[in-house]
């Protein structure tokens, strides 16, 4: 249906990471974001990110030594690795991203309203009025600890109607405590690609059953997995871990490391024939996104008890949550039945369709925060 222009909201989205291509792992949830958020006719949108394929007829705002920094920070590995990895090193590459940021919400504060991905990408905004809507993803919730820092974000979030969008509902509350008298804060999960949904599974228990890793390799992503899995996977519980080795890790002979992947070629390849996803991460983590698209596939989930993940999977309903490596065999041995894999798998899906949806639905909800931030119709 045809807008008016009255109608219309203008949203400047920044973000620190974006795929450059299909093949690229980085970024993949602001690449589905963007798509779906550029399918909503109310909303005319305009991006500063990493270089990267735009939808038709969304606009970058990135000047071109904008645009060159960004991607040399994601060939570094992004921001948050960048500054958990080199700590005080780290400072440089942050003051020059504040300081581009800066200048993008200046020269677009005509916009309606500032669509600001990581809590701590929005402390540019200070001196200005335009709304905003501050995604929280995981890592820049735990960077609230920093000295000063809840502190900096309230002088700026006070200076204008602001909507601060955790991906997940864990952490409504504790940022309620920080920020709910000045902000609201309203969860809006992240949703899956429909193709997810569509893929037919072929696990049949039979042979042998390959257990999906996919992470990118850093110490607190890998957490205990490969002490816990030595004694657990075999010759008939394969460990297949798919992702980039951002720190070097040492991977075990007895894992089966297939290197980066990328969406097609999870959809092709690893999940239809996969018995479940596993993860062991103890990273600062939202939501995580892999987990909701393996559970809208139809996959079991085996996870860490950490919030991130007691928010997705329903304890020995949607998945297993494991606190021991007695826990973890336990899961396997469970899950390598068939019938239990199934009735876990489609519980898990389910649940991925009633309280997720796909990415529309979340370009939905933008939408309608987007509306209470402007007063426009939705």
């Amino acid at each position: 249906m045809r807008q008016s222009k009255e109608n219309i909201t203008t949203v400047l989205l920044t973000a620190t990471s974006y795929p450059r291509d299909t093949q690229d792992w980085r970024g993949r949830f602001l690449a589905d974001m963007v798509e779906a958020l550029s399918g909503r006719p109310a909303v005319s949108l305009r991006t500063w990110l990493p270089p990267g394929i735009l939808p038709a007829g969304v606009t970058t705002a990135a000047l071109p030594e904008e645009a060159r920094f960004l991607e040399a920070l994601s060939e570094a590995g992004g921001i948050a690795h960048i500054l958990r990895s080199e700590k005080l090193k780290g400072i440089p590459w942050a003051l020059k991203l504040l300081r581009h940021l800066r200048a993008v919400y200046q020269r677009e504060s005509h916009v309606s309203v500032m669509h600001v991905n990581w809590l701590q990408n929005a402390i540019p905004l200070w001196g200005s009025h335009t709304p905003a809507l501050i995604t929280v993803l995981g890592t820049d919730y735990k960077l609230l600890t920093l000295p000063g820092m809840v502190s900096l974000l309230r002088t700026v979030i006070r200076q204008r109607k602001t909507i601060i969008a955790p991906n997940a509902h864990w952490m409504q509350a504790p940022l309620e405590e920080k920020f709910g008298d000045i902000a609201q804060i309203r969860p809006i999960p992240f949703g899956v690609q429909r193709r997810w949904f569509d893929i037919q599974r072929q696990f049949s228990g039979q042979g042998i059953n390959r257990w999906l890793v996919v992470s990118r390799l850093t110490a607190n992503k890998i957490g205990p997995l490969f002490e816990w899995g030595r004694d657990v996977f075999d010759a008939e519980n394969e460990l297949c871990l798919l992702g980039p080795n951002q720190e070097n890790l040492p991977v075990p002979e007895w894992v089966t490391y297939g290197g980066a992947t990328y969406p097609e070629d999870l959809e092709r390849k690893w999940f239809p024939s996969a018995a479940g996803l596993v993860t062991l991460s103890r990273h600062d983590e939202g939501r995580p996104q892999v987990i909701l698209e393996a559970m809208a596939t139809g996959l079991p989930v085996i996870a860490s008890d950490m919030a991130a993940h007691r928010d997705v999977v329903i304890h020995k309903k949607t998945g297993w949550i494991v606190t021991t490596p007695d826990d973890l065999r336990q899961a396997i041995n469970f899950m390598s039945v068939p019938e239990n894999n199934r009735r876990m798998g489609e519980a898990a899906k389910i649940w991925v369709k009633e309280h997720i949806g796909t990415w529309e639905d979340c370009a939905m909800r933008y939408e309608a925060a987007y509306a209470d931030l402007t007063g426009k119709v939705s």
